[in-house]
């Protein structure tokens, strides 16, 4: 079992119902002779690895439509090895080259990002989010030499304490050291409650001490899974002197996300 979608927009729409183009499906069956490294979903889902570790080709097809309103056709080349965040999960930046059609536009892609992996149980209920009031998961890469990651977690009262990521500077890798750091949401916007400006402070495992400042310019938000809502935004960051994109999420338990929206927007503080 395993879950996969593909979701498109702009700074118009912010939600599935008003984005550019969203199709999501929480529990995709696996094939019964599916190969991990040259996997095709019944959602259009095309996913191939052509290096371990390193290089994979990624595609998708809305098999709804004869017309298909989406079409992807991408190679990630890894920047970095993966981080491991215990056994069931890992981010790796890289670049993504390739094109996509979106409603008969062709958009030539050539950009950093991340592979962001999962796998294993996963809860789909509870009042928290691992343990956790909300958490982050922000990142940005400003060439293959100067990037950052900062997952972060709350766990005890309202602060989002680093518990995982890495700092590439000047070409030098290190992790980050868990607990010696946190993610602060400086602005929101005034009508979605999503982050609009973000700081992220961190210290790394060679005691390197990373500041990043972060301006969203733009939103999308949805439920990941049952039990998990975020604001994703693509956001432009300065840090160490470097500059680059990348992106912020948001994120929240499905009851902890209504409670705070509700109190955040100024409707009834009870939910």
């Amino acid at each position: 079992m395993t879950s996969g979608g593909a979701f498109f927009w702009d700074t118009n729409g912010a939600l599935p119902w008003n984005c550019l183009y969203g199709k999501n499906f929480w529990h995709l069956p696996l094939p019964a002779d599916a190969e991990l490294t040259d996997l095709s979903l019944p959602n259009g889902i095309r996913y191939r690895c052509l290096e371990p570790l390193k290089s994979y080709r990624i595609g998708y097809r809305d098999p709804d439509a004869e017309e298909p309103e989406v079409e992807v056709d991408l190679e990630f080349e890894a920047t970095c090895p993966p981080n491991y965040l215990g056994e069931s999960h890992l981010d790796q930046p890289g670049r993504y080259r390739g094109t996509i059609r979106l409603r008969g536009e062709e958009i030539a892609v050539d950009a950093y990002g991340m592979r962001d992996r999962s796998w294993g149980p996963r809860s789909q209920f509870g009042d928290t989010l691992s343990g956790a009031a909300r958490g982050g998961y922000t990142y940005a890469t400003a060439s293959e030499r100067d990037a950052f990651h900062a997952l972060t977690m709350a766990y005890e009262g309202d602060v989002c304490a680093v518990i995982h990521g890495y700092l590439l500077r000047d070409g030098e890798y290190s992790k980050l050291a868990p607990g010696q750091g946190r993610r602060e949401v400086l602005e929101r916007h005034p009508d979605y409650g999503c982050p609009t400006r973000v700081r992220i402070e961190a210290t790394d495992e060679l005691g390197r001490e990373l500041v990043a400042e972060g301006r969203c310019v733009n939103r999308f938000g949805v439920h990941l899974n049952p039990n998990l809502f975020t604001w994703n935004c693509l956001t432009e960051w300065e840090f160490g002197g470097a500059a680059g994109w990348g992106e912020d999420h948001d994120n929240w338990s499905a009851a902890g996300a209504r409670r705070f929206f509700r109190r955040q927007l100024g409707y009834d503080a009870s939910g």
